[in-house]
Parts: structure tokens; sequence; C-alpha cells
């Protein structure tokens, strides 16, 4: 007879229970060995926390001999002072209220001075008549937890660090770009007050003449370069300029001023067209182009002498500018045409284009720079408004008063979307129409 699995049966009863000694014998061995080299520790305290049993797992994770532990260390004295603290304060208070924790963080001390965190759950042994004998303590190895638990916290202050640093980064561009819209404010202020030095305050009032003035800078941020004027020479002459130098910023604000006074000069000297240009070639070219500094405009230059028949006679110089342009009062558009004038201030001396009209009631003189004729009217780059453009509007409008004039020019700038992306300026002189008997306003 064979028993379930092989096993031969016990041919009698003598063999029968030296089989059952045995097998218990191997049960106790096995179970002493699963204690003692179980992956977790293990130890009992008497009720007063001395040791009573502790496995050899646990003597190794702290590197201890059982003969100094078991009954001669309490459990508190494998832990770590902070273990201790926690220990006296919350874990054995709510043992004795509870019985039994589980998975209690507490960190141990080894041999060595390391320490080893671990999770311990602890349950209290009663006795038959329910008085409380020992406690049972099962201990976790904690280490790669804690180890994961470090790595979170380290990344989540690497994480807390970093936001902190963008939200400071955030606020210091925050600050900077408060700071930059103040530094552009005050600058757009101190140019605007400095524009305005370079350029009269208004224009004088001429007897027998109306007259009007736009001036547009393309950038805020920088000075113009375009520059104008009109004032008397005489009781009976008026001279008047528009032009534009080369550059933007301080360098051409100051051949801004330096041009504007030295033409003021020359008229008051000699208030032919072609003496003054010629006057302010020999100064520029002499203050720059000749210490290897290049710099230049272009300009025109004129004269105002009204008549006693009610019409006021213009000579114009040019030295590469933009041709003037006549609005008739019989509704002709027309440049008075200067060819050959050079820039001022590139060679030491130059010719200059002059020309001579005269303005009769109801016609209109508009002197402007190359910020109207070159605005963009498209994308693509050559996509410039032009001469010819120019001409065909004033064409559509003449005849018109200086004021009328520079109104519809600059309604015609302010609908070419960003408008002009150079500095404008528009000058125009005009000989009032003569009233309509019927209303009495000009024609």
């Amino acid at each position: 007879m064979c028993r379930t699995g092989g096993v031969p049966e016990p041919s009698g009863t003598g063999d029968e229970a030296a089989m059952d000694a045995a097998f218990t014998a191997l049960l106790e061995d096995s179970a002493e060995e699963l204690y003692e080299s179980a992956p977790c520790g293990y130890l009992s305290t008497l009720m007063d926390g001395t040791i009573a049993k502790v496995n050899a797992t646990l003597l190794n994770w702290l590197g201890l001999k059982r003969e100094a532990v078991v009954g001669h260390k309490h459990f508190v004295d494998l832990l770590t002072v902070g273990g201790k603290l926690y220990h006296e304060t919350h874990f054995a208070p709510l043992l004795r209220m509870q019985g039994e924790l589980r998975g209690i963080a507490l960190e141990m001390k080894t041999s060595h001075g390391g320490r080893l965190p671990v999770l311990a759950s602890s349950v209290i042994k009663h006795g038959s008549e329910g008085e409380p004998l020992l406690i049972r303590t099962t201990v976790f190895d904690a280490s790669d937890r804690r180890a994961y638990e470090e790595e979170l916290l380290r990344r989540r202050q690497d994480a807390e660090r970093a936001h902190a640093e963008a939200e400071r980064a955030r606020a210091e561009a925050e600050q900077a770009r408060r700071q930059a819209e103040t530094d552009r404010e005050r600058l757009a202020d101190a140019l605007a007050v400095l524009q305005k030095s370079l350029l009269p305050d208004s224009l004088p009032a001429l007897p027998g003449l109306e007259t009007a003035v736009y001036y547009h800078t393309a950038s805020p941020d920088q000075l113009g370069g375009d520059f104008y004027d009109l004032f008397p020479i005489d009781g009976d002459r008026w001279a008047f300029f528009l032009g534009d130098v080369c550059g933007k910023g301080p360098q051409a604000a100051a051949l801004t001023s330096l041009t504007r006074y030295t033409l003021r000069a020359a008229a008051h000297h000699d208030p032919e067209p072609d003496a003054a240009l010629s006057t302010l070639n020999a100064v520029l070219h002499e203050r720059y182009t000749a210490g290897g500094d290049p710099r230049y405009c272009t300009c025109v230059f004129g004269i105002l002498e009204p008549g006693t028949d009610g019409r006021t006679t213009v000579r114009l110089g040019s030295g590469g500018h933009p041709p003037a342009l006549l609005l008739r009062a019989d509704g002709r558009a027309e440049f008075l045409p200067t060819p050959g004038g050079l820039l001022v201030g590139v060679l030491p001396t130059a010719p200059f284009a002059t020309a001579t009209t005269a303005l009769a009631p109801g016609d209109t003189l508009l002197l402007y720079t190359d910020g109207l004729t070159e605005a963009r009217t498209g994308p693509a780059r050559d996509d410039l408004y032009g001469e010819e453009a120019l001409l065909a509007f004033a064409a559509a409008h003449a005849p018109a008063a200086p004021h009328a004039v520079i109104t519809a020019l600059t309604e015609l700038l302010e609908g070419f979307g960003d408008g002009p992306n150079d500095d404008t300026a528009l000058l125009a002189l005009g000989v009032p129409a003569p009233a309509d008997p019927a209303t009495n306003d000009p024609r």
C-alpha cells in the first residue's frame, strides 16, 4: 500500500510514531529557520520594551550580536534620536490605545552609526486571561522606499525651484518691460521736445499769402531728418526752405540744426536761392565731407516777393530735391522743374538749379520731401506712391488753397496703412483766391 504521492505507508504502529516525531521536528526546524532568515526583521519585547527575541535578519541589518541585544536592550535603544522621540510621543501611546499598529515609519541606527529607514508593525499579545504579555514587531527595510521618496522630494524641490526661478524671471522681465516702456516714453518725450526745437513753432503770417504745413516723423524713437522754415528777410520779401538731411538720430539732428541756421544766416547775407544753397554747401562740405564723414542734404530754398498786382513772384533754388508742385487757379497741376541741382554738401562747389514763377490769386505752391512720393502703397518694395500719382492727385484737387491741399494729403498718407515709412514734411504757400461776391468766400 502506498499513500497518495508515492510515499510508502509505515508497516506498523512503531514506524508511524517515528515518522510523526521526525515530521514534527522537521516542521519545528523549518519554522525556526524561516523566522531567523525571513526577508523582514522580527523581534518580541516585554511590555516594558526589553527585547526578548530577535531574528538574524534584523541583527544583520543593524550589525548587532544576539547576546548583546536579547535581555539587555530595549526596542527604543535600536532607534535613532528622532526615532526614539517619535516612538515615545506617538508610536507607543497609539499602540497601548489600539493594541496594534501597521506600517509606521521609523528610523533605526546601525552599529556603524548609519541610519536604516524601516516600516514597523506591532501587535500586543495577551494571555489567556486577557493580560498583555509581550509586543511582537515586524520590521521592513524601507531604504528603497526612502530613496524613492527622497528622489521624489528632490524632484519636487527642483520643480519648485525651477518654478520660483521662472516666476522670478517673469517678474524681472515684466519689471524690465515696464522700465523699458517708461524709458521709451521718456525718450519719446525728449525727442519730441528736441524735434520741435529743430522746427519753427508756427509759421508766421504773411501779408497777402496763406500758408499751411504738415510734419510726420516715421519713428517716435528717432529724430526726423526733414526740416522747413519760413521767415522775413526785409519788409517786402520772405524766405522759405524745405529739405531732408541724410541719416537719422542725433547726428541727423545736428546736421538739421546746422542746415537750418546756416540757411537763415545766408538768406540775410544774400537772399538769392543759388547763393544761399552755395553757402550751405560750403559749410557742410567743410564741416563733414572734408573731414572724412560725408553728410549731405536735399533742399529747396525760395524767395517770395509780393507784387502790386496781387501776384507773388517766387524764385526757387534746388539741390537734389524733388520738384515743387503748382496747383493753378484754373484747375491745372504742374511740376516746377529744377533739373541738374546736386546734393548739398557732397562736392566743394556745386551748381544748383533755379526756377522762377508767379503765384496768381488762387494758385498754391507745394513743397514736399520724398517721404510722400516714396510712401509704400503695397507689400512689394517697389509699391511706391511716386510723382506721377502725386501729380494726378493734385490735378484732381486743383484749385485748392494751402490748407485744403495739406488736409487732403494728410488724409492720403493716413490711408497708406501704417503711414509713411520715412519722415515727411509738406509746406504749401498760396495767394488767396478772390472772394465770391455771392457768398463772400474765397473761390
